[in-house]
């Protein structure tokens, strides 16, 4: 089992950039697929970026393909979202995720794992 704590959310101006940090407990976290997700008022969760165990493979949502950037740092226990040229449109909050099994990392009902969630509010 691992235990997620995000952080890093805030308000910013259209345009501006923020760095969202995922904290894993545990010595396993090498061992999980990590992926970050967001929900604004009244939608479902979606899918944003993740992140494969070794971090050499990315996958990215269209709406933020070339404006975020997911990374992981296995010694720390941390993976990162860095996203730049925020709109307002962005505005949710944002959680991040861990699934231990190999399979789809698109679909929120795969992680089993997830942490309290960071507000992101991004302003016009």
């Amino acid at each position: 089992q691992v235990q997620l704590v995000e952080s890093g959310g805030g308000l910013v101006q259209a345009g501006g950039s923020l760095r969202l940090s995922c904290a894993a407990s545990g010595r396993t976290f090498s061992s999980y697929i990590m992926g970050w997700f967001r929900q604004a008022p009244g939608k479902e969760r979606e899918f944003v970026a993740a992140i494969s165990r070794s971090g050499g493979s990315t996958y990215y949502a269209d709406s933020v393909k070339g404006r975020f950037t997911i990374s992981r740092d296995n010694a720390k226990n941390t993976v990162y979202l860095q996203m730049n040229s925020l709109k307002p449109e962005d505005t949710a909050v944002y959680y991040c995720a861990a699934d231990p099994k190999t399979g789809s990392y698109y679909w929120p009902y795969e992680y089993p794992y997830w942490g309290q969630g960071t507000q992101v509010t991004v302003s016009s």
